[in-house]
Order: C-alpha cells, then sequence, then structure tokens
C-alpha cells in the first residue's frame, strides 16, 4: 500500500515539476502576448491563465502541444477579463473603416513633402509604443485575432478554434482589424504629433 501511494506522490510531484518548466519557459511570451491583448490587464490575465493551467494540468496530454495549450487558456482570460471591464462593446463605423485607405490618405495628405519614399517615411515615425498604443485602441473583437494570426503566427483556423467561432467570421473580423488598424495608425500620427515630426 505505502509503495502505491510513493508512485502517486512521486506522479504527482514530477506533474508540477512539469508544469513549473512550462510555465516558467513561456512565462516571457504569455505575458508579451497579454500586453497586447489586453494592455495594463496583462500581469492578472497571466496570472489567472497560470492558475487555470495548473488547475487542469491532467488535461495537457502531449508536453509539445504545451505553447498552443497556454495561449488557448490566455486567450480565453482575457477575453474574460475584457467582458468584465467592458459593460458595451466598442463601437466601430464599419462602413467608414471599409472606405478608409491608408496608402492613398498618406498620398493625398503629402505629410512628408520632400520624401521619395513617403509610406516607408510615415511607417518608419512609429516606435514600438506606438504600434503597441495603436493596437489597444481596436476593440478586443478584432485585436485579438489580429495579435494572433499576425503577431503570433497562429493559422486563422486555430484562431477560430480558439475563440470558438466560425473560420469566416474570423476571416472577417482579420480583415475589418487591418483596415481599422490603418485608420488607427493615421489618427494616432495626427493625434500625437508623429506627422509634424516627419515635416521637419
Amino acid at each position: 500500500m505505502a509503495v502505491g501511494l510513493d508512485a502517486a506522490d512521486s506522479r504527482v510531484r514530477d506533474r508540477h515539476e512539469q508544469f513549473r518548466a512550462l510555465a516558467r519557459e513561456q512565462l516571457p511570451r504569455l505575458v508579451s502576448l497579454a500586453r497586447r491583448l489586453v494592455g495594463e490587464d496583462a500581469e492578472d490575465a497571466v496570472q489567472d491563465c497560470l492558475l487555470k493551467a495548473f488547475q487542469s494540468m491532467d488535461q495537457l496530454r502531449d508536453e509539445a502541444a504545451g505553447q498552443a495549450w497556454l495561449t488557448a487558456i490566455l486567450v480565453n482570460c482575457c477575453r474574460d477579463r475584457g467582458r468584465a471591464r467592458a459593460r458595451h462593446p466598442q463601437e466601430v463605423d464599419l462602413d467608414e473603416v471599409e472606405e478608409f485607405s491608408l496608402y492613398r490618405k498618406i498620398a493625398y495628405e503629402d505629410p512628408f513633402p520632400y520624401s521619395d519614399s513617403l509610406h516607408l517615411d510615415f511607417l518608419a515615425e512609429f516606435g514600438p509604443e506606438d504600434v503597441h498604443a495603436v493596437l489597444m485602441r481596436l476593440p478586443p473583437l478584432y485585436r485579438v485575432p489580429l495579435v494572433l494570426v499576425h503577431m503570433e503566427g497562429f493559422l486563422a483556423k486555430e484562431v477560430a478554434r480558439m475563440l470558438g467561432v466560425p473560420l469566416g467570421t474570423v476571416l472577417a473580423r482579420l480583415h475589418r482589424g487591418r483596415k481599422l488598424f490603418e485608420k488607427e495608425m493615421w489618427d494616432y500620427a495626427e493625434s500625437s504629433g508623429l506627422l509634424r515630426k516627419g515635416r521637419r
């Protein structure tokens, strides 16, 4: 009987050590992803994620799937936090977004009149903190798929499974999210003075 208990204790200790190793390895990536998904709530979301993952560690059968498994848990924790914070979803004028073209706007406004590479000069004004600020302006509905596909490298069908929505819905959100991101880039550049800097 004692041998059986020792073996069970040993398995529990092994699972705990496995979890600690996985969490240590993935923590920087999880924090980075959470910052892009929920901003200042990132640390709390990661803490929620690790707690839920620890509680359901027995569900992870294949260690190689650990990264994707933790990512799916984190995405759900971030969505839960977003739902709790926002009583009303952020409204977006989709017609205005669909008509917007960053390429045409930059060409028409000509913020860098002596430039031979106008669009590249515009993009060069954005530092990592500016891109993050623009990203955080997007409603989570569009931000989450954009981050997962374009920054984390997940396939759209994987994101659809994570979010529990049809693939077509994810593809539509990605399209609208990209258009909205372009529009927010222009608005951010105007409001933060990036265009004035470029005129110097």
